[in-house]
């Protein structure tokens, strides 16, 4: 290979990374001596579904804190569009695992959708008309606003998690972060997450989410990052998405994974 194509594919890769709304390089992040992640390197395409997935203990949820830095890593670098997190905060919206979130506290579902808002309601959050229409409008594309007035605690696990994502509508943003989006809600809830994440994707927004069921990646994703503590593969699903890179990022535990073989390689 010549020294001339060695500098062109490395041009195009920065410039990749450049355009990319979130890339990273280099992530590393340890709890204790064992490292949750190492060294990953990721370059999320603008305008697509990507998602996330590994085994348990893959570090999936790890690389995005990390990534948002949530949890400070040991090594790496984050880039928002070729510009370093702290200038890009106000265009990436985040979604936690909602196991994570303390739902006990009083509040209402309509408050929590306006805490979206932070950084356009200021430092004395003062609550204007358009910002309570825009909640009001973050709800209605979840299915939501029968509930504005009810406490949080008080909705069921699916409700609680259309709510968040009501909430991360709100602010607007170009990127959406969601940790495992899917995990505990029933079927008609999943049904209108994916709804309006693909909605967001078909307006150029970029979705990126750490996702646990191997069956529906086809069916719901651009692209995809196997993740086993490093990166085993990333690219379009239709291209990574196959038995040899699974089974490479299970460690031979896919049959327990996923139930029908087939329909990954499609």
């Amino acid at each position: 290979m010549t020294l001339s194509l060695v500098t062109d594919r490395a041009t195009k890769a920065e410039e990749t990374r450049l355009a990319s709304p979130l890339s990273v390089r280099g992530l590393t992040v340890s709890y204790g001596q064992t490292p949750a992640i190492f060294s990953v390197d990721m370059t999320v395409r603008a305008g697509k579904m990507t998602a996330i997935v590994g085994p348990n203990g893959a570090g999936k949820s790890t690389l995005l804190k990390a990534a948002l830095q949530v949890v400070k890593p040991l090594a790496g670098t984050v880039a928002i569009f070729g510009k370093p997190l702290a200038q890009m905060r106000d265009r990436i919206a985040y979604v936690p695992q909602r196991a994570s979130v303390d739902w006990d506290f009083p509040t209402r579902v309509i408050d929590v959708v306006m805490m979206g808002m932070y950084r356009q309601l200021g430092l004395l959050g003062r609550v204007r008309a358009k910002h309570r229409t825009q909640a009001m409008d973050a709800l209605q594309r979840v299915g939501m606003t029968d509930f504005a007035t009810r406490q949080i605690g008080q909705l069921s696990g699916g409700q609680q998690q259309r709510v968040f994502l009501a909430r991360a509508l709100a602010q607007d943003a170009d990127i959406y972060v969601l940790d495992e989006p899917f995990a505990g809600v029933d079927a008609a809830t999943e049904k209108a997450i994916i709804s309006v994440l693909k909605s967001l994707r078909d307006t150029g927004r970029t979705v990126l989410a750490v996702h646990h069921d191997l069956a529906t990646v086809p069916d719901y994703f651009d692209d995809v990052v196997l993740l086993n503590t490093q990166v085993v593969a990333a690219g379009p699903v239709k291209d990574t998405f196959t038995e040899n890179n699974l089974q490479a990022a299970y460690g031979g535990r896919l049959t327990t994974a996923r139930a029908d073989p087939e329909s990954v390689a499609g």
